[in-house]
């Protein structure tokens, strides 16, 4: 899956978790998963504690996170959900 397609798995909605990003459709923080894969849990196990999410919302994360760390910014639609 292309970076872009991973990234718009992403979603920043002032009103859902304080505009922090989330995996699309769902309230779980980018940052969680994020955390979940540095305290070295499997994909399987992160998505055994948070079911609706999918292997490509995990890479959408990782995705996310690279990009940030790239200090770079990315045009966002308003508003996103």
């Amino acid at each position: 899956m292309a970076r872009q397609d991973l990234l718009s798995r992403i979603s920043i909605n002032p009103e859902i978790c304080h505009g922090q990003a989330c995996v699309r459709g769902t309230r779980i923080m980018v940052s969680i998963v994020l955390d979940c894969l540095a305290a070295g849990m499997s994909y399987e196990e992160i998505i055994e504690e948070y079911p609706s999410l999918a292997p490509d919302d995990i890479r959408a994360a990782i995705a996310y996170g690279a990009a940030l760390a790239q200090e770079q910014t990315f045009p966002l639609n308003s508003p996103l959900s």
